[in-house]
């Protein structure tokens, strides 16, 4: 006979065995989802972007042969409207997201602060108004974008009681930098600008910035998204508690001082996130494209995947269109990896390391009498950063003595 804690090791192995499977189980469903609608779709677009389909047909026919990476070199070395048009369309997005990530993580950041505060009164009424835009149809937002932003529309109409002449927003491809160099008078760029070419696009066009058109865009975009981030930075204030920040203002911290120093330094998980969300989104931007300005005008609002879906499906060519789905999923992962180690803790030398444990080791040492004596009022008790001198020298002291 088994002994006791014999036979409980191998019940509980059973157990644990049978927990897996009935995990996978319960798993199952969705993973099969996922392959049948993810997966092989994916695996079946890059098969394309190395043949030469032509939308007719099965992929894996025997009539579609494969054609290594000619569809990545047409958009990314082989000089030609490809490959402008691609170059064209990465600048494009690439300031487009420049603009937009700050602008929509700051707005969403402060109006996270200011409707988190317990004085406003009607919190959630405002929470909801500054949300609406974000459940709201793209396509409908774009169209009455269309409409503020038209010639006549009513942005210009206000502009112009300021005596300000506004601009044919959706028809102008100007870009933003350009005109304001052409206010001092610099309408060329120099030689060693004009002349070299990165994707097609000389280093002057690359230092347009984006247009007036996409920049219209970017506000509508910037306008749709916050409210979305914004319950994001709420739902992680609420998280923090009101400890840390009275603590600050024990320290005599000033309203400024807690957001930049105490309150954003916590919220880097969440700035992460929507930075990451950010990057996904901007790069993936396509409804407003395609309902508002449709890459014009003169190809100032094209980006890659509105090209990709215009190389495929009105140009037929479908290999070339998958081929640029894939070069902007990397362009994607390679941003995310960038933001990351930007955003990544700094270690501390090892000497630094040290020296915190000792003195975190002496804290704890300190006997409750001597903790409780440097919180007594007294007439010579310092404040703010001197009262964390103290505590400093005061561990000092003892590890001396």
């Amino acid at each position: 006979m088994k002994p006791r804690s014999a036979r409980a090791a191998s019940s509980q192995r059973i157990s644990r065995k049978e927990e897996t499977i009935s995990g996978w189980l319960f798993c199952l469903p969705m993973i099969v989802i996922l392959g049948v609608f993810l997966f092989i779709p994916i695996v079946m677009a890059l098969w394309v972007s190395f043949s030469n389909w032509t939308g007719r047909g099965t992929p894996f026919g025997s009539n579609v042969q494969f054609i290594g990476l000619k569809n990545y070199t047409d958009v990314l070395v082989k000089p030609g409207l490809a490959q402008s048009d691609f170059g064209t369309a990465i600048r494009n997005n690439l300031w487009y997201t420049l603009l937009v990530i700050p602008l929509q993580t700051l707005l969403s950041l402060l109006l996270a602060v200011m409707l988190n505060r317990k004085i406003l009164k009607a919190r959630g009424f405002f929470r909801t108004v500054f949300y609406f835009p974000s459940v709201t149809s793209s396509v409908a937002i774009t169209v009455l974008w269309l409409f503020l932003f038209n010639a006549s529309g009513t942005i210009n109409a206000v502009l112009g009681w300021f005596g300000i002449n506004g601009p044919n927003w959706f028809n102008e491809p100007t870009g933003i930098i350009h005109i304001l160099l052409s206010a001092f008078g610099v309408d060329a760029g120099p030689a060693a600008l004009t002349e070299h070419s990165f994707l097609g696009v000389s280093l002057w066009d690359w230092l347009s910035g984006p247009s007036v058109a996409m920049f219209a865009i970017i506000l509508m975009v910037v306008f749709t998204t916050s409210g979305t981030y914004m319950l994001m930075f709420i739902a992680a204030l609420q998280s923090i508690g009101e400890a840390t920040e009275e603590a600050a203002i024990m320290d005599g911290a000033t309203s400024w001082q807690r957001l930049w120093k105490v309150t954003v330094p916590q919220l880097k998980p969440t700035i992460f996130t929507v930075v990451t969300l950010g990057i996904i989104g901007t790069w993936q931007v396509f409804d407003q494209i395609y309902t508002g300005t449709q890459g014009g005008p003169a190809k100032t609002t094209l980006t890659p995947a509105y090209l990709s879906y215009s190389a495929a499906f009105n140009s037929q060519e479908w290999g070339r269109g998958a081929a640029i789905s894939f070069v902007l999923f990397l362009i994607i992962i390679v941003m995310t990896w960038m933001q990351r180690q930007l955003m990544k803790d700094k270690k501390m030398s090892r000497r630094r390391q040290a020296d915190y444990a000792a003195m975190k080791a002496e804290a704890r040492a300190m006997s409750k009498d001597e903790i409780m004596s440097l919180g007594r009022p007294s007439a010579n008790k310092p404040s703010g950063g001197a009262a964390r001198a103290s505590v400093t020298e005061a561990v000092a002291t003892r590890k001396g003595a």
